[in-house]
């Protein structure tokens, strides 16, 4: 599907955005072409009116990392990992291609990550961003930076959620050992998610450097915008590090969470070891009294077995009453 954003004729600080007709030529004041799924007729007219040439879905796959960001007859050539369906348990990274341009940025995308949804509702009202593609690739990358810092707080308040459960939750069901279970599984998808995140973020800062390094605004263009790149890098690096604290809390969490793991299974072990030995006694003596050897005199006696049985019993409460004021139960 070939996107159109172009400035709205009757509003000219907003854009506005449909879908192209495939016989429909390329409006020239388009400054934004967003390919979503496109197909090889969809490249070819995008290459024709803008003289560049559109990566298809296997060459953005197989990139090279050193192929990511380069710079082709004056295009401006970008390839970045971002945050897809992040609603869901296992989110993944799609590849989007920005190629920005002096006419227009380019966008090339094969997923419908939520941040493009995002920028496409702040651009459609006034004043939602600027008119020109450096400031259309600047929005972008900020809802996306945006985006990532919302899922990162979502999981942070998950992760808090875990926390209180595991450190907080009712004895029975900690001792049953559900809460450690459910637990260690979210640990999974919750680093699945700030591992997603962070090297999305990575991917981005590649992208800002590159364009605070390379990027020199057309002397043609209009005046009154000037990207701030700088503004964008410092908003990643602090995500980043927002993702590592999250990342060691959850380090933190699954070592104490593996620890009273540990414990509740000592005191299982705990409990057989304890039950084993005030049984000890009890076996020795129906063990002396069950051999048969022909001159034992307890056999003769009237009252042999309840004595016995009386000793097995004292000899099994004794020890538990002994372990019990030790505090050992």
């Amino acid at each position: 599907m070939l996107l159109i954003h172009s400035i709205c004729p009757d509003h000219g600080d907003r854009l506005a955005h449909r879908p192209l007709s495939q016989d429909e030529p390329i409006p020239v004041g388009a400054v934004w072409i967003d390919l979503l799924n496109p197909t090889s007729t969809d490249d070819k007219r995008v290459e024709a009116h803008l003289g560049i040439s559109i990566p298809t879905r296997e060459e953005m796959h197989d990139l090279e990392p050193s192929e990511i960001i380069y710079t082709e007859n004056g295009a401006h050539y970008m390839t970045a990992r971002v945050i897809c369906q992040s609603d869901s348990n296992v989110p993944k990274l799609a590849d989007v291609t920005f190629i920005l341009t002096e006419k227009a940025l380019v966008t090339v995308r094969y997923d419908e990550p939520g941040a493009f949804g995002i920028f496409l509702n702040r651009v459609a009202k006034p004043g939602g961003c600027g008119m020109q593609p450096e400031a259309i690739m600047e929005g972008l990358i900020k809802a996306i930076v945006d985006r990532a810092a919302e899922v990162l707080r979502g999981v942070g308040d998950k992760i808090d959620g875990a926390s209180r459960r595991v450190f907080d939750g009712k004895a029975a069901e900690v001792e049953q050992g559900s809460a450690y279970q459910g637990v260690i599984q979210k640990i999974g998808q919750y680093e699945h998610i700030i591992s997603n995140v962070r090297e999305s973020m990575v991917a981005i800062e590649r992208v800002l450097l590159f364009l605070s390094a390379n990027y020199k605004r057309p002397k043609k263009a209009a005046s009154g915008f000037a990207p701030e790149w700088r503004t964008s890098i410092r908003d990643v690096q602090a995500i980043e590090e927002h993702a590592t604290f999250l990342s060691n809390k959850l380090q933190f969490m699954l070592d104490a969470t593996l620890g009273l793991v540990s414990i509740e299974q000592n005191k299982i072990i705990k409990l057989f070891s304890v039950v084993a030995v005030a049984l000890m006694p009890p076996t020795l003596i129906a063990s002396v009294y069950g051999m048969n050897f022909k001159t034992m005199p307890e056999l003769e006696w009237q009252f042999g077995y309840p004595i016995a049985v009386g000793m097995m019993i004292v000899a099994a409460v004794v020890p538990y009453v002994l372990f019990r004021w030790k505090k050992w139960l």
